[in-house]
């Protein structure tokens, strides 16, 4: 992100806390909580946003080095996804073309050849049909094109993109938008080494779980204890980009700048800075770490989700953990102000255990058991939840439905 960006959201926010107002987007809407339970609707989402759409699967470092592969079933295509000797990422069906078993059963891992457990015909991390056993009972096949199924796969700025549809169109920065697209590439994640996961499986609908991370209204009352020790709350500063979106809020670490020069400001030491691409994802991305969220209708049930959250650091950020953990004693803390130390591993993910799963989704199920009950008709989204109304109203208008409606 360029500096100056960098000071224009920190000094938006700064007058945010001295003023005590929050970002006001000057209108309410009322949402139809149909959209939360409806089964033609989840099905139309299901085509239109996770087989018919591209896909963020992971950052550059998922697939570390040559021989490098993972797996994924999320979006009811099973994928493979690799790393062949000279370095290019792959995408492909996960599927023998004998008889369309799994190639490759593992989350990830490093092989350069996979084998069908079934028949053990066996395919290249290039796709390549290498061998057929007992071919001559079998019969001839043609090896140059019965290979895997490709799939369109992009690696660009440090992110992972494929397109579930074999005949699917993939073109990142059409995607984005070429502003969106080069300040991602500015955060260079390429550099980030995938570190851990953690999944979580509940009953709410995924865009309750997405709306979850469309305000900080609620930071100082259900994450008092929590993020909201961490977060002043009540403070936004949100840019949209076609229909995904910037949303940037500040931590007590912003104060620290009040007295430097503004040359040295850096939004990570204030803020965390986070990326809704749509449909599904929230990226959070600092100079030393990275957290990609993917949030999943589960295929059956609009009433439940699936959120994969991927944590990622550099080699440096890394050493400086573990530097930390060999001068002190005591577990490190998540945020340190005085010297900017990044989160550590197993802190980062008990935030997320803590924040998302412990309260943020347990707030959802809430939601979603009161939406099933087809007596609460509509929830509203307040003037200061401006990021709901974004996410709501594209994908709304993506599905040829009609509008948010205004309160009046």
């Amino acid at each position: 992100m360029q500096h100056a960006t960098q000071v224009e959201i920190l000094k938006e926010l700064m007058q945010q806390l001295d003023e005590g107002r929050n970002i006001d987007a000057g209108v309410q809407y009322r949402m139809p909580t149909t959209a939360y339970v409806c089964p033609e609707v989840a099905e139309q989402e299901r085509q239109a946003f996770f087989r018919d759409h591209p896909q963020l699967i992971g950052l550059s470092g998922d697939l570390p080095e040559p021989g490098s592969f993972l797996t994924m079933d999320d979006f009811g295509i099973p994928i493979l996804a690799t790393r062949d000797k000279a370095g290019v990422f792959h995408a492909f069906l996960n599927a023998c073309r004998h008889r369309s078993v799994k190639v490759a059963a593992d989350s990830r891992g490093r092989k350069s050849v996979f084998m069908c457990p079934f028949h053990s015909w066996s395919y290249a991390n290039t796709g390549d049909l290498l061998t057929i056993p007992d071919e001559e009972h079998f019969g001839a096949i043609d090896k140059s094109c019965n290979g895997l199924i490709e799939l369109p796969a992009v690696e660009q700025g440090g992110l992972l993109w494929v397109h579930p549809n074999v005949n699917g169109t993939l073109d990142v920065e059409d995607l984005l938008g070429a502003e969106l697209a080069a300040e991602l590439a500015s955060h260079d994640v390429s550099r980030h080494k995938y570190v851990g996961e953690k999944t979580i499986e509940m009953n709410l609908n995924w865009k309750f779980a997405n709306d979850t991370f469309g305000e900080t209204y609620h930071f100082k009352k259900l994450h008092k204890d929590t993020l909201g020790q961490l977060y002043y709350g009540n403070n936004l500063h949100l840019k949209e980009f076609g229909r995904h979106h910037r949303f940037v809020t500040a931590n007590y670490g912003i104060d620290t700048m009040r007295d430097m020069p503004e040359s040295e400001w850096h939004i990570a030491r204030g803020t965390f800075v986070l990326y809704h691409l749509f449909p599904n994802i929230q990226f959070l991305a600092d100079p030393n770490s990275a957290t990609l969220i993917r949030i999943y209708p589960d295929r059956d049930n609009p009433g439940r989700s699936t959120t994969r959250i991927s944590f990622y650091y550099t080699e440096e950020a890394l050493a400086a953990i573990e530097a930390d953990r060999a001068t002190n004693d005591a577990e490190m803390d998540v945020y340190n102000r005085e010297s900017d130390a990044v989160f550590g591993v197993e802190a980062a993910m008990e935030v997320f255990y803590s924040t998302v799963e412990r309260e943020d989704y347990v707030m959802g199920e809430m939601q979603q058991r009161a939406a099933e009950t087809g007596m609460l008709k509509e929830i509203i989204f307040g003037r200061n939840e401006p990021a709901l109304h974004h996410f709501h109203q594209n994908y709304r208008e993506a599905l040829n439905q009609p509008p948010l409606e205004p309160v009046s």
